[in-house]
């Protein structure tokens, strides 16, 4: 499961009111090949896939394909939109390391 803080929810639905009217797209969040460190997160508003888990945090109808769960489960989001604001943060407990700019990690 992954779960979203109160600011990131918050954030979610700010980005899905920007939506053309009538979509119901979820959140999708995943990991990708790439960045400085192996894997990247990634997160996109889609439809769901047959083989997606679907839960809720916040309010937040949430998406993840079985792959990306198994290296994101129990995964939290947050939001910090600060003078130093990173944006979207991801604590993943199962990367055994992250790279200094937080969005890759191994």
């Amino acid at each position: 499961m992954i779960t979203l803080s109160p600011r990131a929810a918050a954030q979610v639905r700010v980005m899905q009111a920007d939506l053309p009217a009538g979509n119901n797209q979820a959140l999708r969040v995943l990991m990708e090949t790439g960045g400085c460190s192996g894997f990247q997160y990634g997160m996109s508003f889609d439809e769901p896939k047959a083989d997606d888990t679907r839960f809720e945090s916040e309010g937040v109808q949430i998406v993840i394909d079985p792959t990306s769960l198994a290296y994101l489960d129990g995964s939290n989001i947050d939001f910090d939109d600060g003078l130093h604001g990173k944006g979207f943060e991801i604590k993943n407990p199962n990367a055994q390391s992250t790279c200094g700019c937080g969005k890759s990690f191994n």
